[in-house]
């Protein structure tokens, strides 16, 4: 078994009166393609945020690899190597996909500012063979010098997540990122993702498991901020309390395929 990233412990967030992360334990390990899905109002982008520091919990604690991390900063944990799409991924709507990715990458490996980056780096480097390497991986190279405001959705997602992955984190998380795709874009961005499958742990917060479900090495599923089931996709589907509370099957009247809504 790997090791272990990730381990929350009784996490529990509060707003006022709204109980939205209730105690919950969850652990990730090294190289794992995990997935957290849940209906509206789960708890499962709170639980996201808690993870990646934009929310500090009220109860419990977040370890990355026995250390307590609990009050870091987000960047203090993309700097551990914890990335979610968006911390580095920023995109310049009037730049091209090439030089976003060239500006991603040395933000990420050299401490230049962006002014310097912008101006002494991205033409040195549009055909090193990392920046070639993710164009052809992602399926950019035919948007190589086309302006980003002029990518479609799909593209658009695409390139954030080549962005993110040129950074070389060891986790990286993606909070929703088929949101708002067409199917052929979605069945896109997780070929793209399936290649880094054994080289980087993936976690991804979603809402409709019929997009992941196929991706994901191990499912888990929160409802009303805990968690209902951890496992197995056909494992997960089979529980009495995802059935009723994801699915909305009245269990009860199960045998007559009675549904709730």
């Amino acid at each position: 078994m790997s090791a272990e990233i990730i381990n929350a412990q009784g996490v529990t967030k509060r707003f006022g009166g709204l109980v939205a992360v209730d105690r919950v334990d969850y652990s990730l390990r090294e190289y794992e393609v995990a997935g957290i899905i849940g209906s509206n109002g789960a708890g499962k982008t709170t639980f996201f945020n808690l993870l990646t520091g934009y929310y500090a919990p009220d109860e419990g604690k977040i370890l990355h690899k026995g250390q307590d991390i609990t009050r870091m900063t987000p960047q203090e944990r993309v700097a551990r190597g914890l990335m979610r799409t968006f911390q580095l991924t920023s995109t310049f709507d009037n730049l091209s996909v090439v030089d976003n990715l060239v500006l991603a990458f040395f933000r990420a490996h050299r401490k230049s500012s962006l002014l310097h980056l912008l101006f002494n780096t991205c033409k040195k480097h549009r055909s090193e063979d990392r920046i070639v390497a993710i164009l052809e991986t992602f399926d950019l190279q035919h948007a190589r010098d086309r302006q980003v405001r002029h990518l479609s959705l799909g593209e658009k997602r695409r390139l954030e997540i080549a962005m993110a992955v040129l950074a070389e984190p060891e986790v990286l998380l993606l909070d929703e990122p088929l949101a708002g795709l067409s199917e052929s874009e979605i069945r896109g961005i997780l070929d793209v993702l399936g290649r880094h499958v054994g080289r980087q742990t993936i976690l991804i917060v979603e809402h409709k498991i019929s997009h992941v479900k196929d991706f994901l090495q191990r499912l888990t599923v929160m409802h009303d901020g805990r968690i209902i089931a951890d496992g197995g996709y056909e494992e997960c589907l089979r529980h009495p309390e995802v059935r009723k509370s994801y699915w909305q099957i009245d269990t009860a009247a199960e045998g007559e395929g009675h549904a709730t809504g």
